[in-house]
């Protein structure tokens, strides 16, 4: 009778050794080939808070958690007339975000809104600070950053409604949809991460005194760069390019800007993260004849913007 090969291979200990080796071998190529119609080991870093006003790909693993605080303020508005004059806006946003799937972040949130501003064109003299209203955002990344492919895409949707119109401060019922088109790639391993966002915002409010409804919206281009300088620290500029119409589907061009600016990132700990973004109008053209010969575009956009960041993982 042949007998098995196993029993011409030397002795018991060698036998067992070969065997050993082999069932080794068989499960790493197993996991080699899992990771391969993976696309590879995902990126370590977590793109969903690294940019600025640019947003990433990154949505959370599974039942992952997170508390936020996102504040946007805008300052500088062209005076109305002599004497002095000042414009400043923040609107606060405090958000709860659950991750349902590894491709999928669900994120309600509470709006406020505090502001002061006198003597600007088309601004109503007025300093106050109120809750705004609420939000829900959504964002499904398609596919996540690998060694072998080290960009990703996402949509994300925001629909929201605010008490308070953003510009003029005015009571109002207020309803956007801002939807972003985000892509990001990570350029140098473990060096440099790239992001782009395409975004389209329809608004359409309507005064609580006279009943007027006012629509419009804005069609925007964000790009940023951002290099790991230190552990945890990441720095780099950021561009933006934004157009403002009349009504809701782009029907009537009032106006662009292009804003530039730096960012920060610092991962506070483990599961923490701060990121603070300044932007500054560098070149505008606003439609109205009464500005149309001044520098910047201060009637639909602000002259400075600062974004400020952090949050909690769980």
């Amino acid at each position: 009778m042949p007998r098995c090969p196993l029993t011409t291979i030397g002795s018991p200990a060698v036998r067992a050794g070969l065997v050993s080796s082999a069932l080794i071998l068989i499960q790493a190529s197993g996991l080699a080939a899992q990771d391969s119609s993976k696309g590879g080991v995902p990126d370590k870093v977590d793109t969903e808070n690294l940019f600025g006003f640019t947003e990433g790909t990154d949505t959370g693993k599974k039942g992952e958690q997170e508390l936020l605080f996102d504040m946007i303020g805008r300052f500088s508005k062209r005076r109305d007339g002599p004497g002095r004059s000042g414009y400043s806006a923040a609107q606060p946003l405090i958000s709860y975000q659950y991750d349902p799937t590894d491709n999928l972040s669900v994120e309600p949130g509470l709006l406020f809104d505090a502001r002061n501003s006198h003597n600007i064109a088309g601004v109503p003299d007025k300093s106050f600070g109120t809750f705004n209203g609420g939000s829900l955002e959504l964002k499904y990344q398609f596919f996540k950053r690998t060694d072998e492919r080290p960009f990703s895409l996402a949509l994300q949707v925001e629909p929201q409604y605010a008490r308070i119109t953003p510009i003029e401060g005015q009571g109002a019922d207020v309803f956007s949809v801002e939807t972003r088109l985000i892509a990001d790639a990570r350029i140098l391993p473990d060096k440099l991460w790239g992001g782009l966002n395409l975004i389209y915002d329809p608004q359409v409010a309507r005064s609580k005194g006279s009943g007027d409804v006012d629509r419009g919206s804005t069609l925007s281009v964000s790009g940023t760069l951002m290099a790991k300088v230190a552990n945890g620290l990441f720095v780099g500029p950021e561009t933006r390019y934004m157009r403002a119409y009349d009504g809701t589907y782009l029907n009537r061009f009032l106006g662009h800007a292009v804003f530039v600016g730096p960012v920060l990132n610092y991962q506070v700990m483990e599961k923490g993260f701060f990121t603070l973004a300044y932007s500054t109008q560098v070149f505008g053209h606003d439609r109205d004849p009464d500005f149309s010969v001044r520098a910047f575009n201060l009637n639909q956009f602000a002259r400075h913007a600062v974004r400020l960041r952090f949050g909690v993982e769980f």
